[in-house]
């Protein structure tokens, strides 16, 4: 990597003959015309505007399709360098003090417009002035208009009307030639007069040599960088804009022979991806399950990191992409048979990946319908939730599981790592206070998927209810009553007291106590006594403790029934129930 300043006028000669030109993974150029009258008057002031990052090309591990920077005439040249962050600021110079064809830019609104930028000669040195209101920006006509275009406010049609309105057209400001000539003519329309020469020679002095000279630091790095360095470096200079993902370097990689992988994904996204919970995987999750699978079919080792899927041919990507986003749908069908309906109430994202490769594979031979080979899938996966293994570092995770699950289906004494160190401390039911963390979202899953009935119609919150009736998470003893009675907050809003609720419900419980809101319930005639307690007590609820408004013995029933049911999911005893430290929290063992 080589880090120096470099001339702006060279940089815009480069762009111009297609020297430097842009991989085709950045996106188009967005800069509105605010933006651009901003960064002019910093480059007119001789303020930093930023660095730029360039690729020397010609790294034959990494061929991108190349285009030109937006205006640029040079076609059919292969650069020399490609540039990777600066796109706005360089193509925004570009257009604006380089090239002669009006700048295709927007208004603050988005509205798409073309624009051509000058510079208030009298107002760029007055010294008391803000520089932006100096740099003034007109339509191709040249004409700023007021009361619907029927008034002329300021006529720049001409280079008569340049020089009288002592207005400076920026987009010659880097040729010298072009200025001299304008020079001339500015000094000629005001007959030589010592005092508009003198206001000239100030502002070439002041302004334009400023740009002229102005140096914009330009780290380049190697053609010989391995893609991996390039995507990271990238993603640590990158400040703004587009962050380059490997999405955005394979989609450039791969346009090197004719996939567009973009439009790919943008079709596989809406025929596969659409889903509730499929619209959390992004283009690099399905990008990494891919190399995941692929690289377990190789036989060798499986591998799906930053630089393995920077390395995904072309080839095995068309082979596996549509396999796989079958193996996403069927992996899906059994979140939501685990009773996980929504986003919102995913455990993580990325364990995603894994079950997928892992419904791939086994999509062979329909052997993901078997119920024993179903079951351990299963159990891997509330491992995984319940052990909190997939918060972090997870792509050695997915190979080791992905690998671990699959022996482990033909051979019982195999067990994958997530399995192995899957732990639950009985304490930190404690700490899951929201739905931020994934136990917690696995809890009220397992709630769900225990047939719990809504307490006054009685009908199970399976899906269609679960949409229909905007089900959400709800206090058992409801905070207001808690706080009214001093309950410690850490009991009364862990996951321990809250359970999945119809909206309606909810509001028929209020903030009363548990006694209380029972006795409504059956006196409102909506439902009968007995009913009304087979319904609380499908959501793991003692409903004598709900009765009798026992708070304490409520919070040690449940615990000990949410722990019961962890240990039925992930087939792994929980220890420690009868700790010290449980008995310090809870009052008692949870055994």
């Amino acid at each position: 990597m080589q880090t120096n300043d470099r001339q702006l006028s060279d940089l815009m000669k480069d762009i111009e003959c297609g020297n430097a030109q842009l991989p085709d993974f950045q996106r188009g150029w967005v800069w509105d015309d605010n933006r651009i009258k901003a960064l002019i008057a910093s480059i007119t002031n001789n303020f930093p505007v930023g660095a730029a990052m360039f690729l020397e090309y010609g790294n034959a591990n990494i061929r991108f399709k190349y285009r030109v920077v937006e205006g640029a005439p040079a076609q059919n040249v292969t650069p020399s360098e490609l540039i990777l962050d600066g796109q706005q600021r360089l193509t925004s110079i570009y257009s604006s003090l380089y090239s002669q064809n009006p700048v295709h830019t927007r208004t603050e609104k988005g509205r798409d417009i073309h624009r051509y930028y000058y510079i208030d000669i009298e107002k760029a040195l007055d010294t008391g002035a803000d520089r932006i209101d100096a740099i003034v920006s007109v339509p191709v006509s040249r004409l700023l208009t007021a009361n619907f275009g029927r008034d002329i406010i300021l006529d720049l049609s001409a280079p008569d009307k340049e020089y009288e309105q002592k207005m400076f057209p920026l987009n010659i400001i880097l040729d010298s030639a072009k200025t001299f000539v304008w020079m001339q003519g500015f000094i000629q329309h005001h007959h030589n007069n010592s005092i508009i020469t003198q206001q000239w020679m100030d502002f070439q002095g002041k302004i334009i040599m400023a740009v002229f000279q102005y140096k914009l630091p330009v780290i380049l790095l190697d053609k010989n960088t391995p893609k991996e360095a390039v995507c990271q470096v990238f993603e640590n200079v990158n400040t703004g804009g587009v962050s380059l993902t490997v999405f955005e370097l394979i989609t450039a990689i791969f346009a090197m022979n004719d996939f567009e992988l973009r439009k790919d994904w943008e079709v596989r996204k809406k025929q596969y991806f659409s889903g509730e919970l499929l619209s959390v995987i992004s283009a690099t999750d399905f990008l990494t399950a891919c190399t995941l699978l692929s690289t377990y079919k190789k036989g060798g080792t499986v591998s799906c990191k930053k630089k393995d899927v920077l390395n995904l041919p072309l080839s095995e990507y068309i082979t596996y992409a549509d396999l796989l986003s079958e193996g996403f749908l069927e992996a899906e069908k059994i979140l939501q048979e685990e009773r996980i309906f929504s986003a919102k109430d995913l455990p993580y994202t990325t364990q995603f990946i894994p079950l997928a490769v892992l419904c791939t594979l086994l999509a062979d031979g329909n052997r993901i319908r078997i119920a024993t080979i179903k079951h351990k899938i299963r159990q891997w996966y509330w491992c995984g939730v319940f052990g909190e293994k997939y918060g972090s570092a997870n792509e050695t995770r997915y190979a080791l599981d992905v690998t671990g699950v699959m022996d482990w289906l033909s051979d019982d004494t195999r067990l994958p790592r997530t399995v192995q160190e899957s732990f639950f401390n009985p304490t930190r039911l404690l700490s899951l206070q929201s739905r931020l963390s994934a136990a917690y979202k696995g809890i009220m899953a397992l709630v769900l998927k225990s047939h719990c009935q809504d307490f006054i119609s009685g009908r199970e919150m399976d899906f269609t209810v679960f949409k229909a009736e905007n089900i959400d998470i709800h206090h058992i003893f409801p905070a207001s009553y808690c706080e009214k009675q001093q309950y410690d907050r850490n009991l009364w809003n862990s996951v321990i007291n809250k359970t999945p609720l119809t909206y309606a419900t909810n509001r028929e419980i209020g903030g009363v106590a548990p006694s209380v809101y029972l006795a409504k319930l059956e006196k409102s005639g909506k439902v009968a006594k007995s009913d009304l307690e087979q319904y609380v007590s499908t959501h793991w609820i003692d409903v004598a403790c709900c009765r009798h408004d026992d708070f304490r013995e409520h919070i040690i029933s449940r615990a000990r029934r949410i722990l019961d049911e962890i240990e039925k999911a992930t087939g792994r005893t929980i220890s420690g129930r009868d700790s010290e430290e449980v008995i310090r929290c809870f009052g008692q063992p949870l055994t």
